[in-house]
């Protein structure tokens, strides 16, 4: 696999060149050298690379220099920096940048190859990590950071809690987090606390015993104890009433469940995962979440950030939806045109991902030409008009047909 994954060293020292380059090439990747910042940038404008090694010191344009003009242009290429003792504040510095890392000179080949091996194999799952079938994918800095960080919390029992919009993704970071632990095998059962009654809710989580209540005829498992030995999602936790909230304080804290009805606690070996699109913070401090259960569900937070923050996603995941519906619609499309583009890069996206991707979908419904233009991005809130035009789809036993209707 390392075969087809190409890394560009910048180095003005010739030796150093080379023995990165035979260090490399060992370990089955291929190399492009540069002498300097200004000739890698060329380099960048002509191939793709998995990963750029780059000295810090450097005449003309120095390794923080191209960190930060391949941060600007290929947000996605993962920058590792070999810099002297002299210059480790700098590399520290650059590291916040959105460096991957630095190593010290003079330093072992094999500590490099290892860095750049674990690098390369987080960009990979970074950029298209899958669960159920489902792919989250990515190019942006921060959401690398974010998986960086799931998959350091799928190595422990810690509990996490994902905050974020609707829409972002975070029961799929969830289900992501439960299918790299050694849960994986174990169960992994998602309850969402705004959809179910607050009068239903608390027999759902526990369970009863039969004859416990008016219509409980019979035992029912709840569903912390059918996610023992895995993993219970409580999505948007924050809708859970304050009594519930008590209760499952100390299933938290005991770590065991007690049916409504019953008499003896039930010992649990759970992971707990917990999603809010709400600032809990702010929750609590309004009196509407209690304090110590935010503390003790907040232990590993994961914060999922909106695509309007993650500009550089908007157009990779925008043509991943076009290349996806044109296949499910039988359409051949190009791409979308400049101001099309344009239109979708300046969008504030409250939706998020499931907005864009409902959005990208009714374009290539109706589209007519090989580019999507800007007049077939209908919002969410557009009823279906759009210029002088408007739209209705039905279906036939072999494709969608759009037919346009002049107003």
């Amino acid at each position: 696999m390392n075969k087809l994954k190409n890394i560009l060293v910048v180095d003005d020292e010739a030796d150093m060149r080379l023995a990165i380059n035979e260090a490399m090439v060992r370990k089955g990747y291929s190399v492009t050298l540069a002498s300097d910042g200004l000739e890698a940038l060329e380099k960048l404008k002509t191939s793709d690379y998995a990963m750029v090694i780059s000295d810090m010191a450097m005449p003309g344009l120095d390794g923080f220099g191209l960190l930060k003009e391949v941060k600007r242009l290929y947000s996605h290429i993962p920058v590792l920096l070999i810099t002297a003792y002299g210059t480790i504040e700098r590399a520290v510095e650059a590291v916040k940048e959105g460096a991957e890392d630095f190593i010290l000179k003079p330093f072992d080949l094999a500590v490099l190859e290892n860095t750049v091996e674990k690098a390369i194999t987080l960009q990979a799952q970074c950029m298209t990590f899958e669960s159920r079938g489902k792919n989250m994918l990515t190019i942006d800095p921060m959401m690398r950071k974010l998986v960086s960080m799931s998959i350091t919390a799928s190595t422990c029992d810690a509990t996490v809690l994902v905050s974020g919009e609707s829409g972002t993704g975070k029961e799929l970071l969830a289900r992501f987090i439960h299918e790299r632990s050694k849960r994986a095998n174990g169960p992994f059962i998602a309850v969402n606390c705004a959809s179910i009654p607050d009068g239903l809710l608390e027999s759902e989580l526990f369970g009863h015993e039969k004859g416990s209540f008016t219509g409980a005829t019979a035992l029912r498992l709840g569903k912390f104890e059918s996610a023992n030995r895995g993993t219970i999602l409580l999505d948007e936790i924050s809708e859970m009433d304050s009594k519930l909230q008590a209760k499952l304080l100390r299933v938290l804290q005991e770590h065991e469940v007690e049916r409504l009805g019953g008499k003896v606690p039930i010992r649990l070996d759970i992971r707990v995962i917990a999603t809010t699109n709400r600032n809990l913070k702010e929750e609590v401090r309004e009196g509407r979440f209690r304090e110590d259960l935010f503390y003790r569900l907040n232990i590993f937070p994961l914060r999922l950030p909106p695509l309007r923050e993650r500009k550089g996603d908007v157009e990779f995941l925008a043509n991943h939806f076009m290349r996806l519906y044109c296949a499910r619609y039988s359409k051949r499309l190009e791409g979308f045109s400049p101001p099309a583009l344009k239109n979708l890069c300046e969008r504030e996206w409250r939706g998020n991902i499931r907005e864009l991707e409902n959005t990208v979908e009714r374009a290539v419904l109706i589209s007519r030409g090989r580019l999507l233009e800007p007049e077939h991005l209908l919002t969410d809130d557009s009823d279906g008009l759009y210029t002088d035009s408007a739209v209705t789809v039905s279906e036939t036993v072999d494709e969608p047909v759009v037919k346009k209707m002049t107003l």
